[in-house]
């Protein structure tokens, strides 16, 4: 199955769809964050989805499924080089790739 992709020029082309069986399968760590050990851009090429106590969450900048927790931002608070504060949170971490 292919999908037509364009730019903001207003050019385009064909682009095949990725299926299942094409993906990476998801880590137990995962950060966005591309400084991080834990970064990886195969997985992150794809649109991810994660449960965090039942709930969809879309702040989640880095998980962890074994250990059972999260890091998010502090609201607005940033460290003094621009990044936000991340804390992490406890609870059943659930990662799956969105369709």
């Amino acid at each position: 199955m292919n999908r037509p992709v364009c730019n903001n020029g207003g050019l385009c082309r064909i682009e095949p769809t990725m299926t299942d069986t094409e993906r990476p399968t998801l880590p137990d760590r995962l950060a966005i964050d591309a400084r991080s050990p834990h970064y990886n851009a195969q997985v992150l090429e794809h649109s991810i989805g994660i449960r965090f106590n039942g709930r969809e969450r879309s702040d989640v900048e880095e998980y962890c499924i074994s250990e059972g927790w999260i890091r998010v931002p502090a609201g607005k608070t940033v460290d003094r080089r621009g990044q936000p504060l991340l804390i992490k949170v406890k609870g059943q971490v659930e990662v799956f790739y969105k369709a």
